[in-house]
């Protein structure tokens, strides 16, 4: 009898332990929806980030001679790297939400979870390194550095740097959500271990 009744109890307590994975998988997963919409239109954004202008180089006489410059992404290595960068997270989080989809039936002795929580880790780091490249360029491109004698181009260039900025804050909501994913898999990673030692 004594045992009928452990036997209800564990049942009961591994139920309720389930039914909370299967929530805090939902939230993991509204996360990455969130992180992957964010990292993808960040990538849109800055790719398809492009301005030209007309400028006057020189007078002759009294006939200015006008040339036509145009800012893109691709001119410069900080901003090609975010680009990458947040094509990487995207994919990333696409691959996750297909395996969180599918959910633990293609497990291995749980190495699911580790392999999870190893790519969380890699593509914020990717991220955060993309992040930062591209901060560093805007700070320039907006203010210039006059020690080094480089001019800012922002304030030829506005809608080009209006559209970068943009691309940046919805990038960094993205590596902050997958800041968050990445705390959340490593702890689903430990659980398991925090059970079988509390278990006599």
């Amino acid at each position: 009898m004594a045992s009928e009744n452990g036997e209800k109890v564990e049942v009961g307590l591994s139920a309720v332990a389930e039914a909370k994975a299967k929530k805090k998988d939902w939230v993991v997963l509204s996360l990455r929806v969130v992180a992957f919409l964010a990292t993808a239109s960040a990538t849109l954004v800055m790719a398809l980030n492009k301005q030209t202008k007309s400028f006057v180089v020189a007078t002759v006489g009294t006939t200015p001679i006008r040339a036509s410059l145009a800012a893109k992404f691709n001119q410069t290595p900080a901003f090609v790297f975010f680009v990458v960068a947040n094509a990487n997270a995207s994919l990333h989080n696409l691959v996750m939400i297909a395996m969180e989809v599918l959910g633990p039936q293609y497990d291995y002795k749980g190495l699911r979870l580790v392999l999870i929580a190893i790519l969380d880790m890699m593509a914020m780091a990717v991220a955060s390194a993309g992040d930062g490249a591209a901060a560093f360029m805007s700070e320039l491109g907006k203010n210039g550095n006059s020690h080094a004698r480089w001019d800012k181009i922002c304030d030829k260039f506005e809608s080009y740097c209006n559209r970068s900025a943009a691309a940046l804050a919805v990038s960094f909501l993205g590596f902050i959500l997958l800041l968050i994913i990445s705390v959340m898999s490593i702890i689903k990673l430990l659980k398991p271990n925090r059970i079988n030692h509390a278990s006599p």
